[in-house]
C-alpha cells in the first residue's frame, strides 16, 4: 500500500513530500525500526544522501552493542600484550 502525504499537511509542516519522506526515513533508522539499506529506499535517497542526511540531524550510523564494545576492548587488550 502506497504512503502519500497530504499537501495540506506539508504545507502546514512546510515540508515537501521528498522533505517528509527523508524526516521520516531519518527517525524510523534512529528509533531502530529501520536499517539504514532500509531507510535509503524509504527516502528516496542515495547511501551517501541518507548517511548525510542522518548526520544533519545528529544520528549516528553506527551504534555499536554492548557485546561489540566489550570484544573490541579485549581485542585492543591482546594487542596491547
Amino acid at each position: 500500500m502506497p504512503l502519500t502525504f497530504d499537501d495540506e499537511l506539508l504545507d502546514v509542516a512546510g515540508m515537501s513530500e521528498e522533505q517528509a519522506r527523508v524526516e521520516i526515513a531519518c527517525r524510523l533508522f534512529e528509533s531502530g525500526k529501520l536499517t539504514l539499506p532500509a531507510a535509503v529506499r524509504w527516502s528516496g535517497l542515495d547511501r551517501s544522501g541518507m548517511e548525510k542526511a542522518l548526520l544533519a540531524r545528529g544520528v549516528r550510523l553506527y551504534r555499536p552493542t554492548v557485546e561489540e564494545v566489550e570484544h573490541d576492548r579485549r581485542v585492543l587488550r591482546d594487542l596491547r600484550n
